[in-house]
């Protein structure tokens, strides 16, 4: 009978070990996610202008008619430059 007592003594020993400290553990106070990019007037101005300026371009430029070159230079082309610029400037300042 020593044998089987015995292995429950180490078996409630180690669930203390185990559970204890889990049931003493204060909390954590969760604090909501901060979003990885802000919204803020600039940038949803910056989005809108992304939007409308190749809308205007393939109105103005007609590129289902004519050449689709120009449209990708004057439509696309500033969208693409701002938006890539926005992002390396967004890297140094994320370095410092």
């Amino acid at each position: 009978m020593s044998g089987i007592s015995e292995i429950l003594v180490l078996v409630i020993i180690i669930l203390v070990i185990f559970f204890i400290p889990r049931m003493m553990a204060k909390p954590e106070v969760r604090r909501p996610a901060k979003p990885a990019v802000e919204l803020t007037g600039r940038l949803r101005l910056a989005i809108g202008a992304s939007i409308v300026w190749p809308a205007l371009m393939a109105a103005y430029l007609q590129p289902w008619q004519k050449d689709l070159v120009p449209f990708l230079y004057l439509g696309l082309g500033p969208v693409l430059l701002g938006w890539g610029a926005f992002w390396v400037i967004t890297g140094f300042r994320r370095n410092r």
